[in-house]
């Protein structure tokens, strides 16, 4: 895991954050945002892209720490599974992480915050 700040305005409102590479498969890279905190930024197996706040819903554990399986991560403190794309717990757990817009533009991850 590396950690990154924010860089200046990439396009319409989304802040260019690393080279899609730069994040591991399965793993994740933390942004830091001055207004949110801090923000996970997911790759799957699939190259597909995820953020969400690095808070899990239920004791606030480290998400960017978790393990990405499919399109969830599972948080490394309890073991609750969390959906990459919309930040819901996966039931019988109830809670949302917020999640955050993300593209991949010529191999660049972009977020809007």
């Amino acid at each position: 895991m590396t950690s990154t700040t924010l860089e200046s305005a990439a396009t319409a409102g989304m802040k260019k954050v690393c080279a899609l590479t730069d994040i591991p498969r399965l793993g994740a890279r933390v942004v830091k945002s001055a207004l949110h905190g801090d923000i996970a930024v997911f790759r799957n197996a699939d190259d597909e892209v995820f953020a969400l706040l690095d808070k899990c819903p239920h004791k606030g554990g480290p998400m960017s720490q978790g393990i990405v399986h499919g399109r969830r991560v599972t948080c490394p403190l309890h073991g609750w599974n969390i959906e990459l794309a919309d930040g819901n717990a996966v039931a019988p757990d109830h809670g949302c992480a917020r999640s955050f817009v993300v593209k991949v533009e010529d191999g660049v991850v972009y977020l809007q915050v």
